[in-house]
């Protein structure tokens, strides 16, 4: 009875002390450059990327956009160079009519979105007039596919460059951003039975492109996999001559076994590893003259160290921009100055 009371006014403890709220504070000190830094005394601009990386949406755009522009402003913060507000840079732009404003927001259908909310729809035909709306603004707010080319002359380089003080101009592409699979055949990225059955799969049929085509391949691999395991090793609750209803110990535990493996196939398929890719171009002008005195490109892959690593996409696209940005900006500054 001691121990019992013991026990309970130990998770009665936990419990209170389990109380409040979890909190993840993140802040980003830039380094401290120094004196000798390279980029001590100069001042440099940076102009919005363009995206040719076939995004869905402005608002998404503009989100990667910032993200690639704040990793840029703390790596070059961080050598020694001055930089403007951003938000200065961008007014400025936007009344020299270099670029233009372009709302993101949800737009819609009012008349739509007044019968979604009326209540007076079934769940079928809301559901459809919810799909209409949103088609309606994806329509009024779909990125363009194909940007073209929108260049910058030396002349306007240089009045950006006079406006701000700047002795560079820092441009750029957004080729490449989006999510694909990882490649790499370890079992602590993807775990241990779907690295198994993957591999199996794999050796067995190659790869199909059709996504309901390897999902049945996976659930025959495991099938079959499950089967040997189950003629060999035999029923996990003991031998007898009678299983799940089936006479003969070696044929039930066959089946047994298979359609065990055969659900681990179909739950391996679903197990992948999402990989962010990114690829930047920058280009870095003298904003006196307008002469290129910098240009590199980059590629970077980022997914999860193990399957105990966070995965979500933020975190993988954040850590890419952050790799690609900085490995950037050192090689421009030992390309330049060192």
């Amino acid at each position: 009875m001691e121990r019992l009371r013991i026990f309970l006014l130990g998770i009665l403890t936990l419990a209170l002390t389990g109380c409040g709220q979890t909190v993840i504070e993140t802040l980003n000190v830039p380094e401290n450059p120094g004196p000798n830094a390279p980029g001590y005394g100069k001042t440099v601009v940076i102009l919005p990327f363009a995206d040719y990386s076939q995004g869905d949406a402005i608002d998404s755009a503009h989100r990667r956009n910032m993200m690639v522009t704040e990793t840029l402003v703390d790596r070059l913060s961080a050598n020694g160079f001055g930089l403007p507000i951003q938000e200065d840079v961008f007014q400025y732009l936007v009344n020299q009519n270099v670029i233009a404003l372009m709302p993101y927001e949800s737009i819609g259908s009012s008349s739509l979105s007044q019968e979604i909310n009326s209540g007076d729809w079934s769940d079928t035909m809301t559901s459809i007039l919810t799909h209409y709306n949103e088609q309606s603004f994806k329509n009024q707010n779909e990125a363009v596919s194909s940007p073209g080319t929108h260049g910058l002359t030396k002349q306007t380089v240089a009045k950006i460059g006079r406006q701000f003080d700047a002795d560079y101009i820092v441009r750029g592409r957004i080729l490449e951003y989006k999510t694909r699979q990882d490649t790499e055949w370890v079992p602590w990225k993807k775990g241990i039975i779907p690295f198994v059955n993957n591999s199996a799969n794999r050796l067995a049929f190659g790869f199909a492109s059709s996504d309901e085509y390897d999902e049945t391949n996976n659930m025959l691999t495991g099938g079959i996999l499950g089967g040997i395991i189950g003629h060999n090793v035999g029923s996990p609750w003991g031998e007898g001559d009678e299983i799940l209803g089936i006479s003969g110990g070696d044929t039930a535990n066959a089946i047994l076994w298979g359609s065990v493996g055969m659900f681990a196939g179909k739950q391996s398929y679903q197990n992948r590893v999402d990989q962010a890719a990114v690829q930047l171009r920058i280009w870095v002008q003298e904003a006196a003259t307008g002469n290129v005195v910098y240009t590199n490109r980059i590629r970077v892959l980022v997914s999860p160290e193990s399957v105990y690593a966070d995965n979500q996409y933020d975190t993988l696209f954040n850590k890419a921009i952050e790799k690609g940005v900085t490995t950037l900006v050192d090689n421009f500054v030992i390309y330049t100055f060192l």
